[in-house]
């Protein structure tokens, strides 16, 4: 089983337009599959939970579809609450950093993570106005402020001045609709994870799904760039 697995929310506008749709009706479809996904992976054992919800280039959208993404947001985690600390789950905000956030779902993000951070079940982690590059930007510029010479900064100690040090690097990575990109996410994180890309777009996407997607994984021979062990050094 996979310690932490991220999702990449991707399909919501595609999933809209095969319906005729505004593009804002997709993201309020994702909502379904959001609590969905959560309960599934809280239910199969996953520890960790990364859902990528709006990155640092999100903001070049169109300015009604930011608006009501920032609408839709606070609802969802005001509405979902409840849920979540009944859970056990511990809920942690990546990002949300950038000024343009509305004031008050910035207070609800706070609101969330300090309701629930005693919890010791699940760990999930929403990615808003995340970027993996600035990330590890900002952990340079902390090292550097720190005064930490060149030659004493190790994989270690950078990862230490990434925000929330304490996760652990990402087993799964699964991106709905097919697309097969990065797109920025958890950079420094996903180093070695395994990536899945399911055709299927975010509001379809379901628990049976999910747990589809961790039999790939476990049928995956993760060698970190070494040799499967029966080889016994043989390179014939």
């Amino acid at each position: 089983m996979p310690r932490h697995v991220a999702c990449v929310m991707d399909g919501n506008g595609r999933w809209a337009q095969r319906r005729s749709l505004p593009r804002t009706a997709g993201h309020r479809a994702a909502e379904t599959t959001v609590i969905d996904i959560i309960e599934a992976a809280r239910a199969a054992g996953v520890g960790w939970l990364s859902l990528y919800a709006f990155s640092t280039e999100n903001w070049s959208r169109p300015g009604a579809e930011v608006d009501y993404l920032m609408r839709l947001v606070r609802r969802v985690v005001r509405k979902h609450a409840p849920l979540l600390l009944a859970r056990g789950i511990r809920c942690r905000f990546l990002g949300a950093a950038d000024p343009r956030i509305p004031r008050e779902l910035a207070q609800d993000f706070e609101d969330l993570a300090t309701l629930t951070a005693c919890n010791r079940g699940m760990t999930l982690t929403v990615a808003f106005d995340h970027g993996g590059r600035r990330d590890i930007v900002e952990a340079a510029r902390s090292l550097i402020r720190a005064g930490t010479p060149a030659d004493e900064v190790t994989e270690r100690l950078f990862a230490d001045h990434l925000p929330f040090p304490d996760t652990p690097d990402v087993d799964l990575v699964i991106r709905t609709s097919g697309e097969q990109r990065i797109s920025n996410f958890m950079l420094w994180q996903v180093a070695y994870a395994e990536w899945v890309f399911p055709p299927v777009l975010w509001p379809d996407f379901r628990a049976p799904d999910f747990l589809a997607c961790l039999h790939t994984y476990r049928r995956r021979d993760r060698r970190f760039g070494g040799v499967p062990h029966q080889t016994n050094g043989d390179m014939s």
